[in-house]
C-alpha cells in the first residue's frame, strides 16, 4: 500500500464491506498482523444493510480481524445533500470508534476512480484550488488521522484483487442510482475518458497533487498575512494587500471558525473593506451561516446564534 511505512499501528480500516474497502482490509492485516481492526458503519438507509454487516463479520471473523459496528443516523435535512449528511455522519461515527478503541488512525478505500469523481464535481461546481485538490492522502477530523492508501489504485484494479482470492463483498445497490451525481460520473463520463483518454487517472491525479501544492501555498502566504494583519484581522491592515492576497486571507481567518463563504459573499466582503476608509462605516455581511462585522478596527465573525468566533489559527 502506498505510504504504508509512515503508519504507526493499531490501525483501523473502515470497512463497508464492498470491494475496495475488502481489499484494504486484508492488505492492511497483511501489513500489520494482529494490529488492525475493522469498522464497519451501518447507515440504516437501505434494507440490504443488515446483510452488508453479515458479509463484514464473516470476512473478519476468516481473517480473524475484530469488528466494531457504529450505527449512525445518515438522515438528511431539507435542502441538505444526502450524500453529505452520510458522509458527514460516517466520519462522525469512524473518529468516535477509534478514540475509543485506542486506534492511531483510520484507513479509507478511496481509490484513483474515487479521486476522479472528485475532481470532476469539483470542476462542475467551480470550485477553486482546495475543491480541485481532490482527497489528500491524510487528513484530521475529530481528533483522529484518516489515511487514504489506495488513492493511485484504480477501482477494477482492487476488485480483480479480491475476486481472485475468492473472498466474499457486498455490491451495495445505492452505487448504481443515477440520481446521485457522482453515480452518473461513474456510469457515464469515466467510460468516456477512458475510450478518450486512457491515462486520465494517472494525469487527473497529477493535476489534483499541483493544485494541492499551489494551495499549501497559499496557505502559508495567508498565515503570514495574518500574522501581521492579527486575529481577527484589522481592516487598514487588509486595505493594504492586493484584493486577491486580502480573498485568501480572509478565506483562510474564516476557515478557523469553519465558515466558507461563496465567491459572491466574498467578493461583497472585499467591496465593504475597501469602502470601510470612515471610522462611522458599518459592516454586516452574511457569510455562510453566521455574519462578518465590523468591530472599531478589525473583523469579527460571529456564528449563527451570535457567538463571535475566537481568533486561532488557519486549518491545515
Amino acid at each position: 500500500m502506498a505510504g504504508a511505512g509512515g503508519l504507526k499501528p493499531p490501525l483501523g480500516v473502515a470497512y463497508s464491506g464492498g470491494a475496495d474497502s475488502t481489499a484494504l482490509l486484508l492488505a492492511a492485516a497483511q501489513c500489520w498482523p494482529g494490529q488492525v481492526q475493522a469498522i464497519h458503519v451501518h447507515h440504516g438507509l437501505q434494507a440490504a444493510a443488515d446483510d452488508f454487516v453479515r458479509v463484514c463479520q464473516s470476512v473478519c471473523a476468516t481473517a480473524q480481524v475484530p469488528l466494531h459496528v457504529a450505527q449512525v443516523d445518515a438522515g438528511h435535512a431539507t435542502g441538505e445533500s444526502p450524500e453529505d449528511a452520510a458522509r458527514r455522519a460516517r466520519y462522525v461515527a469512524l473518529a468516535r470508534m477509534a478514540r475509543r478503541n485506542g486506534l492511531n488512525g483510520v484507513l479509507l478505500g478511496q481509490h484513483a476512480d474515487d479521486q476522479v469523481e472528485t475532481l470532476l464535481l469539483a470542476l462542475s461546481r467551480g470550485a477553486g484550488l482546495p475543491g480541485l485538490a481532490s482527497m489528500p492522502e491524510k487528513v484530521e477530523r475529530d481528533g483522529v488521522m484518516f489515511y487514504r492508501p489506495l488513492l493511485q489504485i484504480s477501482a477494477a484494479g482492487l476488485r480483480e484483487w479480491v475476486l481472485a482470492r475468492k473472498i466474499p463483498f457486498v455490491d451495495d445497490p445505492s452505487n448504481t442510482d443515477e440520481r446521485y451525481t457522482r453515480n452518473r460520473i461513474r456510469a457515464r463520463l469515466l467510460p468516456a475518458l477512458a475510450q478518450a483518454f486512457p491515462q486520465y487517472r494517472e494525469t487527473f491525479a497529477r493535476s489534483a497533487r499541483h493544485a494541492a501544492q499551489a494551495q499549501a501555498v497559499l496557505l502559508e502566504i495567508a498565515r503570514q498575512d495574518l500574522i501581521v494583519a492579527g486575529m481577527p484581522p484589522a481592516i487598514k491592515a487588509l486595505q493594504a494587500l492586493s484584493p486577491p492576497r486580502q480573498a485568501n486571507a480572509l478565506r483562510c481567518w474564516l476557515l478557523q471558525h469553519k465558515a466558507t463563504p461563496s465567491a459572491a459573499q466574498l467578493e461583497q466582503l472585499l467591496v465593504q473593506i475597501a469602502s470601510c476608509t470612515t471610522r462611522g462605516h458599518r459592516i454586516d455581511l452574511k457569510v455562510a451561516t453566521g455574519h462578518v462585522t465590523r468591530q472599531g478596527p478589525v473583523l469579527h465573525y460571529s456564528a449563527k446564534g451570535g457567538r463571535v468566533g475566537e481568533a486561532g489559527s488557519c486549518p491545515e
